[in-house]
């Protein structure tokens, strides 16, 4: 098991958020509006998002640790020490992020959203909707 996957950033997160200790565990805990700044390469893949619609946001956590396989959630000592995929740490052997926001404004290449706790500078690999029902997209 030792295959190598190709992935490229398609944009970056400009936020507030510029170290590691001043963002929220989780978006929906205190995690500030920010733009998703694409590449204009992808522009045409942007079509059809809506201002209100939740997305999915895929990214890379470019400053994680990747040889961590055990933490204590949340950073609490005195919690059990749990496999790291058991929980959402950012630090992980593939540190890819998953973050629910919602879209509130598109300007060309650049989305705005609310309640993301990824630091500024966060490399975006991919953006899905949220689907309602299985008939969708």
């Amino acid at each position: 098991m030792d295959g190598t996957y190709r992935a490229r950033a398609i944009g970056r997160v400009e936020s507030v958020l510029r170290e590691r200790g001043a963002a929220p565990r989780q978006g929906d805990e205190g995690g500030p509006d920010a733009w998703l700044a694409f590449d204009p390469a992808v522009e045409r893949g942007l079509r059809e998002l809506v201002v209100g619609q939740q997305l999915l946001l895929l990214t890379w956590l470019d400053r994680a640790d990747r040889t961590v396989l055990a933490v204590h959630p949340r950073g609490a000592a005195g919690r059990p020490e749990t496999g790291v995929f058991a929980t959402r740490s950012p630090d992980r052997p593939n540190p890819i992020g998953l973050h629910r926001v919602t879209l509130l404004a598109v300007e060309g290449t650049r989305l705005k959203v609310s309640d993301l706790e990824a630091l500024d500078g966060t490399p975006i690999l991919d953006v899905k909707p949220v689907l309602g029902g299985p008939d969708e997209r």
